[in-house]
């Protein structure tokens, strides 16, 4: 279909998969939180699973659809570990939308996809730390590196996996709305 002009979903359309894949993020959080931690990487590393939805939803709907399904991450998260945890993934989680969304516009591709999820790693790691040093009123400033390194490797490994991903949630998006051609 290539030519043809992409149309529009409409606001119910949208609001519904917002919600489809906000439903995602909540299980992939909550399945990631099931994995064991291992021992050698830093204080609750985790890989970012539910961030292939957030960048997903920044792509294919727009960057505010991406911060309301990291806002309402943040509220699963709340209700289910506590109000350190809510501070930490709204925090990490609105950093990181954000800077995935901006890296999207800004790049214009030349990035990649792999590029932008580490970003989106590397903002969310930021955002978690600044809330656990405000959390806790020390300097945590030392686990920078760590934080820093395994927001690269996880923004490897997430960005391989959005690109396998990619055409299923497009498939999806295509069955939500109708005669709304995905952009290749």
């Amino acid at each position: 279909m290539k030519g043809k002009k992409r149309a529009a979903p409409t606001v119910a359309q949208h609001a519904a998969l917002t919600g489809l894949l906000t439903a995602q993020a909540i299980v992939l959080s909550f399945l990631e939180n099931l994995l064991p931690l291992l021992p050698f990487l830093p204080p609750g590393a985790k890989l970012g699973l539910s961030n292939l939805v957030v960048l997903y939803a920044a792509m294919d709907l727009s960057l505010p659809s991406a911060l309301c399904i990291a806002v309402m991450k943040a509220f699963f998260v709340l209700v289910t570990r506590g109000g350190a945890a809510f501070a930490m993934s709204l925090c990490g989680g609105l950093l990181s939308a954000l800077a995935m969304g901006l890296l999207l516009r800004m790049s214009q591709n030349r990035l990649g996809l792999v590029g932008v999820c580490v970003g989106g790693a590397v903002c969310h790691n930021l955002g978690q730390l600044l809330a656990a040093c405000v959390l806790s009123a020390s300097n945590l400033l030392f686990y920078l590196p760590a934080l820093l390194l395994f927001g690269v490797l996880a923004g490897i490994l997430t960005g391989v996996v959005i690109r396998l991903l990619l055409p299923a949630l497009r498939k999806q998006l295509a069955v939500v709305v109708r005669h709304w051609e995905p952009s290749q």
